[in-house]
């Protein structure tokens, strides 16, 4: 298994027609991302058409899912099994002991917020976005070590049984990360040397650092909240946020979606943002990781991504 990966830094910016942006959101955040692309396909509006898809976390397995089953059988699949799948967003941050953290696959509220009151220490001490990665790589390893391989194990073989193909697409994918022992962003693609499921389950992996090769890798949100910036030269931009824009870390180190945006649009992109109405918002933050909160999240995004479809539908031709 390679290891290798294209550096963010120094990707050169492709040029296209439409480019794709699915941003992190844990469980509840996959499952309203699957549920808006599919509420645009019934609209009229293809989201799978777009020529660049990039994933971040919980964006990286939409992503990954959407290039090998329609936006239909996705969404009917998640309002069908919603423990099972519920579960199955966990990232490696969730696995203590066991692969779904509790027996009905819901991860312990102590968990949770054990790890966002770890994780926000480390973004109050950190000078920078940069010296934040590094703090966060290292904390990973720890926490990767002490954990035993059977844990990440076990979160790569989640990970892939809920991918519908194991293969690359065609299309250009793209599945961010972080990597852990020298905190610089990473980029992998199917020229990456990675397999889908690796790409993955490194850019979901928020708590334990995820090894791939002799390299480990944290979560892609670690480098910018949806890295739309990474869609740089195309003409027409579409982000699914599910956080709806918003970000943990100090606006001055750019890490928010509005800092992407002016970027894109300072460098000739349209940019069109859809994010959780404000009926929907309590299924996101604190509450991402409650598997039984994915069959609304998904229907709350169908009933939005149909609504917008026919005001979208110019801008995506």
């Amino acid at each position: 298994m390679s290891s290798a990966a294209i550096e963010a830094t120094d990707r050169i910016p492709a040029a296209g027609e439409r480019a794709l942006v699915l941003g992190g959101g844990g469980s509840t955040g996959n499952a309203w991302l699957i549920g808006t692309i599919a509420g645009l396909f019934d609209g009229g509006l293809d989201p799978t058409l777009a020529n660049l898809v990039i994933g971040t976390s919980a964006g990286s397995t939409a992503a990954a899912q959407i290039a090998g089953a329609t936006p239909a059988e996705l969404f009917a699949a998640t309002l069908a099994a919603p423990s099972r799948q519920g579960a199955r967003q966990q990232g490696p941050s969730q696995h203590r002991t066991t692969p779904g953290g509790t027996g009905n696959g819901r991860p312990p509220v102590s968990l949770v917020n054990e790890h966002m009151e770890r994780t926000s220490k480390i973004i109050a001490a950190a000078a920078d976005a940069a010296d934040m990665r590094h703090r966060m790589g290292a904390a990973a390893l720890e926490l990767a070590a002490a954990s035993g391989e059977s844990v990440l194990a076990r979160w790569r073989a989640t990970v892939a049984s809920r991918l519908p193909r194991q293969d690359w697409p065609q299309r250009t994918l793209l599945i961010t990360a972080v990597n852990a022992l020298n905190g610089q962003p990473v980029v992998f693609d199917r020229q990456s040397g990675v397999d889908l499921a690796d790409a993955v389950a490194a850019s979901c992996s928020s708590g334990f650092a995820y090894r791939i090769g002799d390299n480990s890798y944290i979560d892609g949100g670690y480098r910018r909240n949806e890295n739309a910036d990474l869609a740089a030269g195309y003409r027409r931009v579409l982000v699914l946020s599910p956080f709806g824009g918003r970000t943990r870390t100090p606006l001055d180190w750019g890490m928010q979606l509005a800092a992407q945006v002016d970027e894109l649009r300072a460098s000739g992109s349209t940019v069109v943002t859809i994010f959780p109405d404000s009926a929907s918002e309590h299924m996101f933050g604190a509450n991402a990781m409650d598997p039984s909160l994915r069959p609304p999240a998904a229907r709350a995004g169908f009933e939005q991504g149909r609504a917008l479809a026919g005001q979208l539908c110019e801008f995506w031709r």
